[in-house]
């Protein structure tokens, strides 16, 4: 033996070795921040329209009508896409279907200075920026919940679906400003260039699986099954659905959710103004009431989302529909001539409500359909739009007819109770119980 050897130290640990480790955030909250900030610019995109209606109608001299039949299109092409985008990204994978989405949406909005025509609007933000905006509807989010999370799958849901509301509060009072200050043609620039930016961080940073990564989801104990592909993405999502037609459990959630559309995008969102200016509130008045729903929102569906991990989902939804069938056959006798105190916590309450369903009515689709609960949600979502469609129209039909709308509120109310006993008729829907806290944050 030389004497280096004899006096080197033999097992002496590195000083790093002895330093514990720091835990580090698991990646799912990364591909989650991601989502987000997609979904945060996806709804932004489509509250755009609202805000042009009447600098198209000055410029090109199209009736509301014509105008709001391109947003009819976009809306329903925003429902029925869903359930084919989920297959889509089971088929391709989530990073390439969220930028293709997110390239359309761009192309749309930026051919829209170029249009010279009605069917010009129809094809551009009705078909192209629907088609995009669809693609990253509901199924989205239900796809990252369930493949990065096994714990706090109904809070990430609830964030997710908050996005939202937060893009609309975001970026509508940023559109408006644009289109007063500088002209409609800003403002789908800025949505242009923004669904292009919003495209980089997915590209860099969104992940199939935790798997791809060597990670398990956060807060699994073990890997989940391996997913089965095979067959086209068009097929497969009809497959699911003439599979799920079959069951009592897609009907009742199919059911109470195009209820939950009527009731909200449907009945609140596309006439709540006008049924407040009939009782002499002003309209700045009224659009402020309904954007401070759209805030009260994000903590509500946050916090069912948190509330979807420790409760039975079927009776969250039994309390939300309850609730709020109450609150809409009360809204004839709330409104004022100005902000009193009645209004305000109706307001309050009903932005709570407003998409609490949804945490809940996902967990359900997964407890009854397993891998297929992205794509049979996207169904579910679709008979969401097709109720506010529905209900927006008939809205509007009696207040014509009526000379108001309170026999629409009560009706509602209604609904609301239909909606109630669906639920109730569902079986099961107690959520997993959360598993061991993860290793990582």
């Amino acid at each position: 033996m030389t004497e280096r050897s004899a006096l080197a130290p033999t097992s002496a640990p590195a000083p790093a070795d002895r330093r514990p480790s720091r835990p580090r955030v698991h990646y799912a909250w990364i591909v989650a921040g991601v989502a987000l900030l997609v979904l945060l610019g996806s709804a932004g995109f489509r509250s755009t329209p609202s805000l042009m209606m009447d600098a198209l109608h000055n410029e090109f001299g199209w009736s509301t009508g014509t105008i709001a039949a391109a947003t009819s299109v976009n809306l329903t092409l925003y429902g029925l896409t869903a359930p084919f985008a989920a297959a889509l990204m089971d088929r391709f994978g989530v990073r390439l279907v969220v930028v293709c989405a997110l390239l359309t949406i761009s192309t749309g909005a930026g051919l829209t200075m170029l249009m010279r025509q009605p069917w010009q609007l129809m094809l551009c933000w009705g078909v192209l920026v629907g088609l995009g905006s669809g693609s990253m509807a509901g199924a989205f989010a239900t796809t990252i919940s369930g493949r990065w999370f096994q714990a706090r799958q109904g809070l990430v849901t609830g964030v997710l679906t908050a996005a939202g509301a937060a893009g609309n509060l975001v970026f509508l009072p940023v559109g408006a400003w644009l289109v007063e200050e500088h002209g409609w043609r800003s403002a789908v620039v800025v949505v242009s260039l923004a669904a292009s930016a919003v495209a980089v961080p997915v590209l860099l940073l969104m992940r199939e699986r935790p798997a791809d990564l060597g990670l398990l989801p956060y807060g699994a104990t073990e890997a989940p099954p391996a997913p089965v592909q095979g067959g086209g993405a068009l097929a497969r999502s009809l497959r699911v659905l003439r599979e799920a037609a079959r069951t009592r459990a897609f009907w009742l959630l199919a059911g109470s959710f195009a209820i939950c559309g009527a009731t909200t995008v449907g009945l609140v969102g596309t006439h709540f103004i006008p049924a407040a200016h009939d009782h002499g509130m002003p309209v700045t008045a009224a659009a402020s009431l309904l954007a401070l729903i759209g805030l009260f929102d994000v903590a509500g569906t946050v916090f069912s989302g948190w509330l979807t991990d420790r409760v039975d989902s079927r009776l969250l939804l039994t309390v939300y529909y309850g609730l709020r069938g109450l609150s809409l056959v009360l809204l004839p006798q709330l409104f004022a001539g100005s902000l009193e105190p009645p209004i305000l916590a109706f307001v309050v309450f009903y932005g709570l409500d407003w998409v609490a369903t949804v945490p809940p009515t996902v967990a359900l689709c997964r407890r009854n359909f397993g891998e297929d609960a992205p794509i049979v949600f996207g169904w579910v979502l679709a008979a969401h739009q097709i109720g506010a469609a529905v209900v927006a129209g008939l809205a509007g039909a009696a207040r014509d007819a009526l000379g108001d709308y309170d026999l629409t509120w009560y009706g509602a109310g209604a609904l609301c109770a239909v909606a109630v006993g669906l639920c109730l008729a569902l079986r099961g829907g107690r959520t997993a119980a959360p598993a061991a806290p993860a290793a990582m944050v």
